[in-house]
């Protein structure tokens, strides 16, 4: 337990920084914060900082394909697929899925499971047909569609692996003769997945991999120059293919930053390790709310998330007082999205097994 307690009250018997349960940006390993604290001011003893440093010099092109290489290994990929660090976050590639993959007569197929699938849904409108296999808007995204047909015309068929507002997530991914694509940036390196089902894969990295700035894209090469329209040069995936994501100068930082990552999954014992941690995590702090007084998961037990955690009160009148009973024993980043409310607890691969401990006693501890 992390708590004491006397007549009155309890009070904290350790002294930490707050536990981060944001969203995103989300948190990142103490080492990792520290590792990068250092190259901001001189990088590798260069006696320069990675921030003024050319993207073109060896340290830094070194640093990147470390990253790209560790991303294969991490994930299983062969040499069919080609590991981007591009900009413009996840959202970017909304549009730019599309753009590279369909040609206007042709269709893709999506499965609508929250607001990212339904903005990816509505980009890609704008470059072919759009099927909507499934959704699960009328209940508020609670669940993840099953039991559609996929099209045998259908050119892809694209998910979203993990649903951070909603608290779902794909537990068996989908078959089919179209290429698969995934919007995995809450999930990616979570859990162990046989990547090379996939065609592409797309990842913001300030949920589980880095800090904003640069967005992970793995695309199986033989897919891409097979679209009939002209695509602008810096949104065609073959220019950064081709170019090692140096077409322009890259984030050359945040990159960085997910490279100390890779680096700490590796060390920790890899993917497998990881999905081992984080179905404790989940399972320990779901157990919590399944069996509390006052709270309640929103999101259906088959289809739940074990890296977005969303509950609220069964009596909503004292929300409020459990959100200032959180932000006074130093858990920040608790607060559920507005299309859900209550809370959500965001327990991402460097969240430690002691930060969903110490909220849990929290949970435990609270009284009206």
């Amino acid at each position: 337990m992390l708590y004491t307690e006397n007549a009155s009250s309890f009070q904290l018997t350790t002294s930490q920084k707050q536990y981060n349960f944001s969203a995103g940006p989300g948190i990142l390993p103490q080492e990792v914060m520290e590792q990068a604290a250092q190259a901001a001011l001189d990088y590798e003893g260069l006696g320069l900082s990675l921030l003024e440093m050319s993207h073109r010099s060896q340290p830094v092109v070194e640093l990147m394909a470390e990253a790209e290489q560790l991303v294969a290994e991490l994930l299983g990929l062969n040499d069919e697929y080609k590991v981007l660090f591009l900009t413009g976050g996840a959202s970017s590639q909304f549009y730019m899925v599309p753009m590279n993959l369909l040609n206007a007569e042709e269709t893709a197929c999506y499965v609508d499971t929250g607001s990212w699938s339904t903005k990816a849904i509505k980009e890609a409108k704008n470059f072919g047909n759009v099927a909507v296999l499934g959704s699960s808007k009328e209940s508020n995204f609670n669940y993840i569609p099953k039991g559609y047909t996929i099209p045998e015309d259908a050119k892809y068929l694209h998910i979203t692996s993990n649903n951070t507002i909603y608290g779902t997530q794909y537990h068996s991914f989908p078959k089919s003769d179209a290429m698969l694509v995934a919007d995995m940036s809450s999930d990616i390196f979570s859990r162990v997945f046989d990547a090379q089902q996939f065609d592409l894969i797309y990842a913001g990295a300030q949920k589980n991999l880095g800090p904003a700035g640069t967005t992970l894209l793995i695309v199986r090469k033989s897919i891409l120059g097979k679209v009939e329209r002209s695509i602008p040069t810096m949104l065609d995936y073959q220019t950064h293919v081709k170019k090692n994501s140096a077409f322009n100068t890259p984030p050359v930082y945040p990159i960085y930053v997910c490279l100390l990552t890779l680096r700490w999954l590796k060390k920790n014992g890899g993917v497998t390790a990881m999905e081992k941690i984080n179905r404790d995590k989940a399972q320990l702090l779901y157990n919590a709310i399944d069996t509390s007084e006052y709270f309640e998961g929103t999101a259906a037990k088959e289809d739940r998330s074990i890296m977005n955690v969303p509950f609220v009160m069964k009596e909503d009148q004292y929300t409020k007082k459990f959100m200032e009973y959180c932000a006074k024993h130093k858990v920040s980043g608790i607060k559920g999205h507005r299309s859900v409310g209550g809370f959500r607890a965001s327990i991402y691969n460097a969240m430690p097994k002691t930060g969903v401990e110490y909220l849990v006693d929290l949970m435990n501890n609270f009284k009206l």
